[in-house]
């Protein structure tokens, strides 16, 4: 509204200067009444020319054909066209007031100038305006277009982001799983043992208690650490500040799986584990865990076989089996395999492979994962 009022004001101003200028050069006032009559018209063809370019112009370049006083809101409408419409609709407007002001100049002259000279130097100034309101126009769309991309960069950014946390906290809950898992599961494995065996002698009760309790301390350690890091809102407590375990951890673990009762025998093919990469072999760490983890639940007092073979270029292989109880009262109840699933997960991000399957009365583990040359 206010640049309607603005450009209407301004054009008006002009209108108004170019009908005083001629009625000063004409003393016989033929033609002023037409001038008033095309001024009045002008003036008011200013605001539908800012709302529809097309038919604005279209109409003053008529009005030329009339009168000089039509001449500034003519060439405004050629201007204001380019700068909104497509360049063949700027083309036909700009071509109505060339053709409108031909006509003028035919039957009112400009004194001082020859016709032909008039017309081309009117030509040449509605190329310059079409040509000016075209350039804008590109202008105009291409700082569109770059506000637009930097506003979907900036959204794809923080979408980005959101699925970088998202991924980052899906990876410190498996990895506090994998590690409350085993931890539970010890500390299950030494509380039965002190409630079936209360006949144990003093110092065995006292040792197995003792386990319980570190355990129980060391799991609510590692539970608090997690719920911490899961209720930041950024990424700066990140589970890779712990120790992270390698390849060569899993005989500590297998001797700790040992200490709860397990009968475990490691068959460790793998010479050189620091040269296993740490990716690799932290993958094939939590698969020995979470295979001994389900042994103490669901195959309780069965031995478990632990091979571990490979080479670089070839992969790395790790086998984890242990016979099913026969007795289905022996076992506690089985969980709901989440544990399973996220292993899957967890060893396909590493590129790698999972099997797992019952056979011959057998639990079997394998999972295959990759190990550069």
């Amino acid at each position: 509204m206010v640049v309607t009022i603005c450009a209407t004001a301004a054009l008006g101003v002009l209108i108004a200067a170019t009908l005083l200028g001629l009625s000063q050069a004409d003393t016989t006032g033929r033609t002023l009444g037409l001038d008033v009559a095309v001024a009045v018209l002008s003036c008011g063809l200013i605001p539908v020319t800012l709302r529809w370019p097309l038919a604005g112009g279209l109409a003053l370049g008529v009005l030329a054909a009339l009168s000089p006083v039509a001449t500034p809101p003519a060439t405004a409408a050629a201007l204001i066209t380019a700068r909104q419409r497509r360049f063949p609709v700027a083309l036909a407007v700009a071509a109505t007031g060339i053709a409108g002001h031909a006509v003028q100049g035919w039957w009112r002259p400009a004194g001082g100038l020859s016709y032909g000279w008039w017309l081309l130097l009117l030509t040449a100034a509605y190329a310059a305006l079409v040509g000016w309101g075209a350039l804008a126009q590109a202008r105009q769309a291409l700082l569109d277009s770059l506000r637009e991309r930097a506003l979907r960069a900036e959204a794809e950014q923080g979408r980005r982001v959101a699925e970088a946390r998202v991924a980052e906290r899906a990876r410190i809950a498996r990895e506090m799983h994998d590690v409350l898992a085993h931890r539970l599961t010890l500390v299950a494995t030494y509380a039965g043992a002190l409630e079936y065996r209360p006949d144990a002698s003093p110092e065995q009760l006292s040792k197995a208690a003792g386990v319980v309790r570190a355990g129980v301390h060391q799991a609510l350690d590692e539970l608090r650490e997690v719920i911490t890091v899961l209720r930041e809102d950024d990424n700066e407590a990140d589970a890779t500040s712990r120790p992270q375990p390698v390849l060569a951890d899993v005989t500590c673990l297998v001797d700790e799986s040992r200490a709860a009762g397990t009968s475990v025998r490691l068959n460790n093919q793998i010479t050189t584990p620091t040269e296993v990469p740490a990716a690799t072999g932290r993958t094939a760490y939590r698969v020995v865990q979470e295979a001994l983890t389900n042994a103490r639940k669901h195959a309780t007092g069965q031995p478990v076989l632990v091979l571990l073979e490979g080479k670089p270029g070839m992969g790395l292989v790790v086998d984890v089996r242990n016979p099913l109880p026969t007795n289905a009262s022996a076992s506690p109840a089985r969980g709901a395999g989440t544990g399973l699933i996220g292993l899957t997960e967890r060893v396909q991000l590493a590129g790698g492979h999972l099997d797992h399957e019952i056979s011959a009365g057998e639990f079997h583990l394998t999972a295959r994962l990759p190990w550069p040359a």
